[in-house]
């Protein structure tokens, strides 16, 4: 069997869609942001975490750090289906029910 060349190329981003790229103090700013929004989230993980774990273990907990609500799913599906449906505030975090809270593997 003789392989043929792809054809297939990627199109450019059409100039609407392009952001100028972020200065560094931007940068830091927002991951600064992010890792206090986490601190936020991770105080009511540990918090809930024990206790929901024993009947929803790996389910998704999304937590917002404004109002410190959060809900689980135990589809992924359904948790997006619900952020698309009612979008927080601010980001919300999304964590699994488990002893690490890794959404996945690295």
């Amino acid at each position: 069997m003789v392989k043929t060349p792809s054809t297939w190329k990627p199109r450019p981003i059409p100039e609407k869609y392009k952001k100028p790229p972020l200065s560094p103090k931007e940068k830091a700013k927002q991951e600064a942001e992010s890792e206090a929004r986490w601190q936020r989230c991770r105080q009511i993980f540990e918090r809930v975490r024990d206790e929901l774990m024993e009947t929803h273990y790996n389910w998704y907990i999304v937590i917002d750090p404004n109002t410190e609500e959060y809900f689980i799913e135990e589809n992924e599906l359904v948790v997006m289906q619900k952020l698309l449906e009612n979008p927080p505030q601010e980001e919300s975090v999304i964590r699994r029910l488990n002893e690490t809270g890794t959404c996945g593997s690295i």
